[in-house]
């Protein structure tokens, strides 16, 4: 039996909505003393934590639990009998998890072995991990997994620790994606030179007992992160388990499908001196395979090993609330905008912690809707954790306690021995670069406040109402109350309108959509009296270099909301500037719908082509012989087929659309791909209601 047990995608089972809620832990020593205490009392954390796991139906067998460590050289240096390990630091560790076949084990070692040569780095050995299965539950015991150690010594060319786990993440992608094509079944639960990660489908209290080398004195470590998993209705597995390679995660990642979209378009455009021609190896970026955890902690490892700090890296995944944040200072409010044109936030609720080893960080997302606090001691140990009293310490020890805000980061350098505050270190990368003279010189602003021109009539406004679904209800009870009472209306405690797939009326491709909900329970977020935490920031034109900060990266055009007047519309249309040329595709079809679709695709490879960058999609030449492709319907497929050719980052898509008119309709079109939105026939309906009397 595989280690991983995860079910294919099935009648509404889908593996990529796999979540997990947590608890997270710290314990560490603020100079980098490494001591087997710390080990032993993260262990301990790690039992407090065991509300925060879950148990099915076998109550031994956990939902996942586990710890990551600094390499302990002392102790690998005593077990690695029949191979020699050179100095700390020259040297890597993979812990790997095999199915239980030996044939096929042996022969992917043997591949692991060449590409580690291939790589220039030396195979110094192999390790059996002793494992104590008979203290894990029957259902864990079934599904256990070989786990092996690989030993990598580092090449004499190789004088920088970034630059050798470079080369160990080289190594792994290669064997990663020679797996999938040969369908192999192994994972890489750790491979690096600084740090190590023991976990498994264990409740807490297994940990050390499954894995008889954390019970070794000579097992030390200045920090240990620990985790115990909670699947929500999700299926539990050896490798979901927490510790990730880089972090740990207490939330959920609820923007993860557009991430993983907008990242796979990103990829194959990259261009990276820190990976220079070895960045195909490492491509696909994203293992579209694990939880939202591993997916995140799979973005966060790529731009740490392409060159970013670790708090940097953090900074542009989770943000803080900076747009309507009065008191940022505007240094640091300009790094926001600047990466805010690059990448989209990875939002939560989140709280996670990371490490590369030296440094160990914690932040919550914007909302702040995970709890996180920490003790720090006069004997310079820091406790974190999503619970308090998960370590007992003196009352009298205690030098402060605190508790994370909002967006708001706790970093340790162990090499410094110090804490770093949230303003010092955000300080310190915002200053880098100069973020501000950059926005200034490049950002285009479209104004909200435009004058609004007179707008030429629509002559056929009653037979294009008709031909895009317009009701009497949509116009008086719907659009003209979004004016007079200034919100979207609400008409019923619930929504009792029968699915649109089981209707027999014809139906707006919209209606076969409803909002995708969290799958745990979360406070409702009030746009207006939490504006601090919401925006509508629309970014448009080609987008820039992510992983090399420079002034022409953020050359974008900046919209303050993503639906556009008339004014905004024609202002963009007619904008003069070489990198923001504008082309409208006219999204019609006669006979064909999919013939339709396909000339579309073609019109706009050649307008890519010809150095376009903002693509207006739309139906207002619809007549009597040319019927309008949903608006919807023309977005998404578009949006995909771009990024399936790598173009995806170099155009932004504009919905010049009859049939929008709803808030939801909005929704649907910037989550299926659009990045601003022209409800051309939405405003002409409008105009009508102004001269017939119903809107003054």
């Amino acid at each position: 039996m595989t280690y991983n047990q995860l079910p294919k995608a099935q009648g509404l089972y889908r593996p990529e909505f796999e979540h997990d809620a947590c608890g997270i832990g710290l314990y560490a020593h603020l100079k980098g003393l490494p001591t087997h205490d710390i080990v032993k009392k993260g262990l301990q954390m790690l039992c407090q934590l065991d509300h925060r796991g879950g148990q099915g139906s076998d109550p031994h067998t956990g939902d996942g639990a586990g710890i990551m460590m600094q390499i302990p050289d002392a102790f690998f240096k005593k077990v690695c009998a029949g191979f020699n390990l050179p100095e700390k630091g020259r040297y890597g560790v993979g812990m790997i998890f095999f199915s239980k076949d030996d044939s096929g084990r042996e022969k992917t070692e043997a591949r692991i072995n060449e590409l580690i040569e291939q790589e220039g780095q030396a195979v110094l050995g192999w390790r059996t991990v002793p494992v104590n299965v008979g203290k894990i539950g029957t259902v864990a015991q079934e599904s256990a997994p070989v786990v092996r150690q690989v030993f990598i010594g580092a090449n004499e060319a190789l004088k920088d620790n970034l630059a050798f786990e470079r080369k160990l993440y080289i190594i792994r992608k290669q064997a990663e994606n020679w797996a999938k094509e040969h369908e192999k079944t192994f994972y890489f639960v750790s491979l690096s030179s600084n740090t190590i990660v023991y976990k498994g489908l264990l409740t807490p209290e297994q940990v050390d007992a499954f894995y008889e080398d954390l019970q070794d004195e000579d097992f030390v470590s200045a920090f240990a992160l620990v985790h115990s998993r909670f699947s929500t209705n999700t299926f539990p597995s050896w490798e979901r388990a927490h510790p990730n390679r880089y972090l740990i995660h207490n939330g959920e990642i609820n923007t993860l499908r557009g991430n993983m979209n907008w990242m796979k378009a990103r990829e194959q455009q990259f261009v990276s001196e820190a990976f220079g021609e070895d960045l195909p190896k490492v491509l696909p970026i994203l293992d579209e395979n694990g939880s939202d955890s591993s997916i995140l902690d799979n973005a966060f490892e790529f731009f740490v090993l392409a060159g970013r700090k670790p708090a940097h890296a953090a900074m542009m995944l989770i943000p803080e609330p900076w747009n309507e944040n009065p008191y940022m200072s505007k240094e640091k409010k300009a790094f926001y905008e600047y990466h805010s044109s690059l990448m989209e936030p990875w939002d939560g609720p989140t709280a996670i912690s990371f490490t590369n080893g030296k440094q160990i960080g914690a932040i919550l997302d914007r909302n702040g809707l995970r709890p996180a606090r920490y003790y720090v001691t006069k004997d310079d140990y820091l406790i974190f954790s999503s619970e308090v009293g998960v370590i007992e310490v003196e009352q009298e020890n205690i030098l402060y306690k605190d508790r994370l805000d909002p967006g708001k980061m706790l970093l340790v350098d162990l090499e410094e021995g110090r804490i770093i505050s949230d303003e010092e270190v955000k300080s310190e990368i915002a200053g880098e670069f100069p973020y501000q003279e950059w926005l200034s010189k490049e950002l285009v602003h479209v104004s909200n406040d435009i004058e609004e021109t007179e707008e030429k009539s629509v002559p056929d406004l009653l037979t294009r109402q008709k031909a895009f679904g317009f009701t009497y209800e949509d116009i008086h009870k719907y659009l003209i109350p979004v004016i007079t009472e200034g919100k979207d209306p609400l008409g019923s405690m619930g929504h009792d309108v029968p699915l649109a797939v089981l209707s027999d009326r014809p139906q707006s491709l919209f209606n076969y959509f409803k909002q995708l909900f969290a799958q745990f329970t979360n406070p409702p977020i009030d746009a207006i009296r939490e504006q601090i935490v919401t925006s509508t920031l629309t970014w448009l034109g080609a987008e820039g270099d992510i992983l090399h900060p420079n002034e022409s990266s953020c050359r974008r055009i900046k919209l303050y909301t993503p639906v556009l007047t008339n004014a905004q519309f024609n202002s963009l249309k007619g904008l003069v500037h070489k990198d923001f040329k504008s082309k409208t595709i006219h999204t019609l079809f006669t006979d064909d719908l999919k013939s339709g679709l396909e000339d579309m695709f073609k019109e706009v490879d050649r307008a890519i082509a010809e150095g376009v960058t903002l693509l207006i999609l739309s139906d207002r030449k619809m007549d009597g012989q040319k019927a309008p492709i949903p608006a919807l319907l023309a977005v998404s497929a578009l949006h995909q087929y771009l990024v399936r050719a790598g173009k995806r980052t170099k155009v932004s898509i504009i919905a010049l659309s009859g049939d929008a008119r709803e808030v939801h309709h909005f929704a649907a079109l910037i989550g299926y791909g659009a990045d601003a939105i022209h409800p051309y026939l939405t405003y002409a309906t409008y105009k009508q209601a102004i001269e017939d009397g119903a809107l003054s």
